[in-house]
């Protein structure tokens, strides 16, 4: 018979079950030192039997192990038809989690409450939140991209960044990170991972990937590295359409798969698959590696032995429906090897096509029951077993705690590169008549203002993304009278892409800034990349790459101006001819 509500079946049995299952702990494993579930690592609990996984298990049907494995998308910014949508759902199919996206920390908080009540099982609530909650919601605490983070060199800060990520996560009642990235960007013209890698060195995205995974794993929060072999060095985002990876079997081995080994070894309790095309892996013609047997089974779960869960990218992605549209991805996935799927097209027609695969033999009822029993073994890992309601009081303070913005702070300050002219930021007069320059600004920047606390004789000025010839010719002319001039380049977009969107006028500004005056420092708070199409600019006197446009990477790299902070950082990509990966100089 189908499961029965776990708040409905009452003292009696839900008890009986509570009670089993914790003196099995007790008695069962506190020899082995494992009093509670999270004392011991979730890949670790996955060798031990579990009483409560098992009683939850023996009571579903057929369909609603497979609901199990489907999460569903949620979100709180689209109004209460579509969240009243969503539990209509969680009613119907029961599945075993949500993905959320954008809204708001208090309503995701009090909406997940709502689901978890109407859910016959407790939910396993994840959402992508590579840069911490602020990656979807509003009004909370955003931590750097990881290309920035690919910049530090005490590892320990990431690690530090995790644990707060995981508390905030576990705050409003979640469970599951679909972080880090773990994709090696080698790719400088990458549309879809780019930014959100640690760099191009394998070594140095396993390392820091590993870092963030232990700090959240550590906080009792489960992690999925992604995306499995690796997206790194694409041209197509597989949210559009399916990117082929033509590499030989032994470069993706040794180069797009480090990470994932290296992170395995070390105990992560996730991977997500990519949606990718690799003949080299499984030749089948326009096969996306979700959908992969050889590569799900054959490779990760097989050869690599990957014991924890397999989570499919995005199954409303283009680079499945394309070629598998009608829910044929679902079973695919499901038959490849993939533990979770999550955003079908349509959840209900996956699960009658997945109940049609098993009874006609095409994979079987064994597979089925350990995938299933590994997303209760998450659920209970992550305390469903003993679930209580977020609590709404304080949400938005909480979220945004004076620990966590401080840590924003120190891991800008950490990643801040110094690309040249440490003799030039050391001989800075603080006196001297300075320009402050602001490039692809309306209005002054928290980097004028805060220089303009040290340099005291100064006068700010700001250039517009698309400023006209007459606009950058009075500017060239005023700019002549000054000792001094300190420029921030800034993209302002929402994400930092590879090209800025300046006009060509205004590049050749830039070039034209940087060779004018010797006593000239470059910050660019921008994606690395886009340092490759401003010529001329490693002419300025210094050039510090700052990542970003946030607050915190503007005001790190006035204090490296100001003598104030020695920059650690590494540039984590090659640039070009002038700035290689690993390029960054400390102040004498």
């Amino acid at each position: 018979m189908a499961f029965q509500s776990w708040q409905a079946i009452g003292p009696s049995l839900y008890m009986k079950l509570f009670k089993v299952s914790a003196l099995s702990v007790l008695l069962g494993l506190m020899s082995a030192g494992l009093a509670t579930a999270q004392q011991t690592s979730y890949i670790q609990s996955l060798q031990t039997q579990n009483h409560w996984v098992d009683s939850v298990f023996n009571q579903l049907s057929r369909r609603d192990k497979i609901a199990q494995l489907f999460f569903i998308r949620a979100h709180t910014n689209k109004g209460k038809a579509y969240a009243d949508s969503v539990a209509e759902v969680i009613k119907a199919q029961h599945p075993g989690g949500l993905v959320f996206f954008q809204g708001g920390p208090v309503r995701q908080l009090n909406l997940s409450n709502q689901y978890q009540k109407v859910s016959h099982i407790p939910l396993l609530i994840a959402m992508d939140g590579e840069w911490g909650l602020g990656m979807r919601l509003d009004s909370v605490t955003s931590y750097p991209y990881q290309m920035a983070l690919g910049a530090i060199q005490d590892n320990g800060l990431i690690t530090e960044m995790g644990r707060q990520i995981a508390y905030d996560f576990k705050r409003i009642g979640m469970h599951l990170n679909f972080a880090p990235v773990m994709d090696i960007n080698n790719n400088p013209d990458n549309p879809v991972i780019n930014y959100r890698s640690f760099g191009d060195n394998k070594y140095n995205v396993a390392q820091k990937a590993i870092a963030y995974m232990q700090g959240m794993q550590q906080g009792g929060l489960l992690t999925t590295g992604k995306h499995f072999p690796g997206h790194g060095d694409t041209n197509v985002d597989s949210h559009a359409d399916l990117p082929q990876l033509n590499f030989t079997r032994q470069r993706l081995d040794t180069l797009e798969e480090y990470p994932f080994k290296a992170a395995i070894a070390a105990g992560i309790s996730g991977i997500m698959v990519a949606h990718m095309n690799i003949p080299a892996l499984d030749k089948t013609p326009r096969l996306p590696s979700t959908l992969s047997r050889p590569i799900i089974t054959g490779l990760l779960k097989d050869s690599l032995g990957f014991k924890g869960l397999i989570v499919s990218d995005a199954m409303e992605m283009k680079g499945v429906t394309k070629y598998f549209p009608q829910g044929e991805g679902d079973v695919r996935a499901f038959i490849a090897g993939n533990d979770i799927l999550e955003l079908s097209e349509d959840s209900e027609r996956a699960i009658r096509k997945i109940k049609k695969a098993i009874r006609s033999g095409q994979v079987s009822e064994a597979e089925l029951d350990a995938k299933v029993k590994k997303v209760l073994a998450a659920k209970y890992w992550v305390g469903l077993n003993q679930y209580t309601a977020a609590n709404p009081q304080g949400t938005v303070n909480d979220l945004n705690r004076a620990e966590g913005r401080n840590l924003v702070q120190r891991l800008s300050d950490a990643a801040v590169t110094l690309l040249q002219g440490d003799s030039v930021i050391q001989r800075m007069d603080f006196e001297q008549n300075t320009a402050l320059v602001s490039i692809g600004t309306e209005g002054p920047t928290v980097y004028q203002y805060e220089l303009g606390k040290t340099f005291t004789n100064a006068r700010m000025f700001n250039v517009g993304k698309s400023a006209s010839s007459a606009e950058i010719s009075q500017l060239m002319a005023t700019l002549h009278g000054y000792d001094q001039v300190i420029i921030g380049i800034h993209d302002t977009r929402l994400r930092p892409q590879s090209k800025l969107d300046f006009t060509a006028s205004v590049k050749q500004l830039i070039g034209r800034l940087a060779s004018n005056n010797k006593n000239t420092i470059i910050s660019v708070f921008a994606n690395p990349y886009t340092l490759a199409g401003l010529p001329g600019i490693e002419k300025a006197g210094a050039v510090l790459e700052c990542y970003q446009k946030d607050d915190s990477m503007q005001r790190a790299a006035v204090k490296v101006i100001t003598r104030r902070l020695t920059p650690m950082g590494k540039l984590p990509v090659r640039v070009n001819a002038f700035w290689d990966n690993g390029t960054g100089l400390v102040l004498p």
